[in-house]
């Protein structure tokens, strides 16, 4: 984690291909290539044959994206054509592909490295909603490094399993309540304070993951949970942000949503499991590690974290 670029906690983002119908004949696409700085994966566009494209503007670089621009036109119907994106294969990205029609139909499918193009469905499949949704979020848990180091503080707290369970059931609860009305459009918050708080969140449990281990105690030692729930609140704000920027297919949106939450669920499991089944590989070993080996993970988790803080609230004013 430290060699990784050390300005983004989301490294690794998917795609973002989108086609909106303006008339009968022409669609503007905007395509997003997910970059790691400087870098840009050479992915491109298979349009649909039958389509004259044009390219609108030059490319555009946002954080995290380079965006494309384009303008699409046949006399011929999308659907039933094939898109697909060239260099998938290459790569570990994943792209999602939104599609809006004039009469407020939309399509959502997801292509992959072992699947780089798919023919344009005639209307939304429930089924390839909930398979979308559930990898992405998935993805988005496992590529999200600061809610992993929160939960990674969570389990480095929290000891005996009836406990550890109490723990995450909080904080599962929690940004599940906040991902849902957040995504649905009840509640909100502005995303970059909420990024920066969640580095915060973050610097605060390690300090007092380093209390617990030096024999003191304090509330968030005694209740972990009682801290998991109330961050878990705000890492939910990030979450819907995450989906937000994704978008929701408009004829299946509970299924969409349910499912990116279960996604999420299920790359959290996948880590606690992961980190439990180290941790019980550790003890095996029966090695007498040096105190400052077992501090190192603590002290790595806030450092990375401070950064991270400081990094989001200067980027309030540039």
């Amino acid at each position: 984690m430290l060699f990784s670029s050390v300005s983004h906690a989301h490294e690794i983002r998917p795609g973002f291909l989108q086609l909106e119908q303006v008339d009968d004949t022409n669609f503007k696409v905007f395509w997003k290539i997910p970059r790691l700085g400087d870098a840009v994966p050479k992915i491109y566009v298979d349009f649909p044959k039958t389509f004259k494209v044009s390219e609108l503007s030059k490319p555009n670089p946002i954080p995290g994206f380079l965006v494309y621009t384009y303008k699409m036109h046949s006399e011929k119907p999308l659907n039933g054509q094939v898109i697909g994106v060239l260099g998938l294969d290459k790569t570990l990205i994943d792209v999602l592909v939104n599609i809006n029609f004039l009469n407020g139909e939309k399509l959502t499918f997801m292509l992959q490295p072992d699947a780089p193009s798919k023919v344009i469905p005639e209307k939304e499949s429930l089924g390839q909603t909930i398979k979308t949704y559930l990898i992405l979020g998935v993805e988005h848990i496992l590529l999200g490094i600061d809610h992993l180091l929160f939960v990674l503080a969570l389990l480095l707290i929290t000891p005996g399993f009836k406990k550890l369970l109490k723990t995450i059931t909080a904080f599962t609860l929690a940004h599940s309540i906040t991902l849902s009305l957040s995504a649905l459009g009840f509640v909100g918050l502005p995303g970059p304070p909420v990024e920066a708080v969640i580095a915060l969140s973050i610097i605060f449990l390690a300090i007092e993951v380093m209390k617990f281990y030096k024999g003191e105690t304090s509330l968030t030692i005694k209740y972990p949970w009682i801290v998991a729930f109330s961050f878990g609140l705000l890492h939910g704000f990030g979450f819907a942000g995450a989906l937000t920027n994704i978008g929701l297919p408009q004829t299946t949106i509970p299924a969409a949503l349910l499912f990116f939450n279960i996604g999420v669920e299920l790359g959290q499991i996948l880590f606690i499991l992961a980190v439990l089944g180290f941790i019980g590989l550790m003890k095996k070993t029966k090695i007498n590690f040096p105190k400052w080996v077992k501090l190192l993970p603590v002290y790595a988790i806030g450092s990375l974290a401070t950064f991270w803080f400081i990094e989001r609230v200067v980027s309030f004013w540039v």
